[in-house]
């Protein structure tokens, strides 16, 4: 084998490694979503966060792939490569397709607990076969309009989790929110039935992310690979430590699904700039996402009055456009901070206010057309009784009556406890 060969097959593999780690993601939302909703729709979001990584996989190797990466139309869409035709690097094509599902995945948590199920999937198809892949085009495709720009996203904080999270925001307003989330001009707390869950997706969020990152470098680069993910670990690790210490000032104790979610905050808000910035520059931007994510779910939850159960639009959306932003300060060859001026903030803006402008109409214009073949939600009685049941026929947990059943041998007594199970159960 010659060196380089060798060269070649050790970066396929680091590229099939980084792949292997956003596919591993796909079970970090997965487990953030169930732990951070009501168990009785536990089942639901296992089969959505599937069925996402399995529809989103195939229609983006049909046509999304080919939109985004084929060769371009004046800047602003693919016409070539439509079912792989005429693409030789497979690889490639896999670990795109990963991130293709994670934009998706954004919207499951967003419109948690009361989505038809169906309805979700023909999103899913619309996110990864044309919403997902235009912008990406716009960016990733050498010949695209935002890139010619001079626009930055080395990871996707906008190509994947800003469109993501409009996305949801759109999704989730046109849905409208849980029953009982607000009442009158009170915002209630529906809480999740396991932050157990949610802290275990979100250490394999942040594991996966290494990949996310450190896996776009595209290369087993000795210098490039270690700087990335070092600066994708700090940055969480900042955004951690900033979130716990916001929350216990503005709410005299440390919340724990806002610290949890601070540590994807941080990872957002770095994807875009973590080949860009230096080890300090990511712990800046670390440290301003946690502010920035309690503030953005109280702007989401309470004046904008948009239900999302997992916080997933403050996360992906608003982090990701900060740390879009950000490169244009912190960026070291162009950033304000490092006497580039205004230019690159101005470039990375005008991507910003494109890509929201593209997804926000795409997605409110296919939801649209979707509600007049099918409901986008489920009915308020599926909603109470939960959508394991409803959509699935299967409830994820073993309920206390089966686990009572022959063992206690008072009746009445056994009745108060799975009585009490299931008011727990349907708070």
């Amino acid at each position: 084998m010659t060196n380089e060969a060798l060269e070649l097959s050790i970066n396929l593999v680091w590229v099939m490694l980084g792949a292997f780690l956003v596919f591993f993601m796909h079970t970090g939302f997965a487990m953030v979503e169930a732990g951070f909703t009501r168990s009785k729709n536990a089942v639901n979001i296992l089969i959505k966060n599937i069925l996402t990584i399995s529809i989103g996989g195939i229609v983006y190797f049909v046509a999304g792939y080919a939109i985004m990466f084929g060769d371009t139309a004046g800047g602003f869409v693919g016409i070539s490569g439509f079912f792989l035709h005429g693409v030789e690097d497979i690889g490639f094509f896999i670990f795109q397709a990963m991130f293709a599902a994670t934009c998706a995945t954004i919207i499951s948590g967003a419109v948690a607990e009361r989505t038809n199920i169906m309805a979700y999937m023909v999103i899913v198809v619309v996110m990864t076969l044309f919403v997902y892949p235009v912008v990406g085009h716009w960016i990733w495709q050498g010949d695209g309009w935002i890139t010619q720009l001079g626009f930055i996203d080395f990871a996707g904080s906008t190509v994947v989790h800003l469109t993501g999270a409009v996305g949801a925001f759109v999704a989730a307003a046109m849905i409208g929110p849980r029953i009982g989330k607000y009442t009158k001009n009170r915002v209630n707390v529906i809480p999740g039935h396991s932050i157990p869950l949610g802290a275990l997706g979100v250490f394999i969020l942040w594991l996966g992310w290494f990949g996310f990152n450190g896996g776009s470098t595209l290369a087993a680069d000795p210098e490039a690979v270690p700087s990335v993910i070092a600066s994708t670990f700090l940055a969480a690790a900042a955004a951690v430590v900033a979130t716990a210490f916001y929350t216990k000032l503005r709410y005299r104790y440390i919340d724990g699904s806002l610290t949890l979610n601070g540590a994807l905050a941080g990872l957002v808000s770095i994807t875009a700039g973590a080949a860009n910035v230096s080890i300090i520059g990511s712990i800046i931007i670390g440290l301003l996402a946690g502010p920035i994510l309690v503030e953005g779910v109280r702007l989401i939850e309470h004046r904008l009055k948009v239900d999302d159960p997992v916080g997933a639009i403050a996360v992906h959306g608003l982090c990701g456009i900060w740390g879009t932003l950000a490169i244009g300060f912190f960026d070291v060859a162009n950033g304000l901070f490092y006497g580039g001026g205004l230019a690159q903030l101005g470039v990375q803006a005008i991507g910003v206010v494109a890509v929201i402008a593209w997804t926000a109409v795409a997605v409110f214009a296919s939801l649209s057309l979707i509600k007049v073949f099918m409901p986008l939600r489920v009915s308020r009685e599926e909603e109470i009784g939960g959508l394991d049941i409803t959509e699935h026929g299967a409830n994820a947990y073993e309920f206390q009556q089966e686990t009572f059943k022959g063992l206690v041998p008072n009746e009445s007594f056994a009745h108060r406890l799975t009585t009490a199970g299931t008011k727990q159960t349907s708070a």
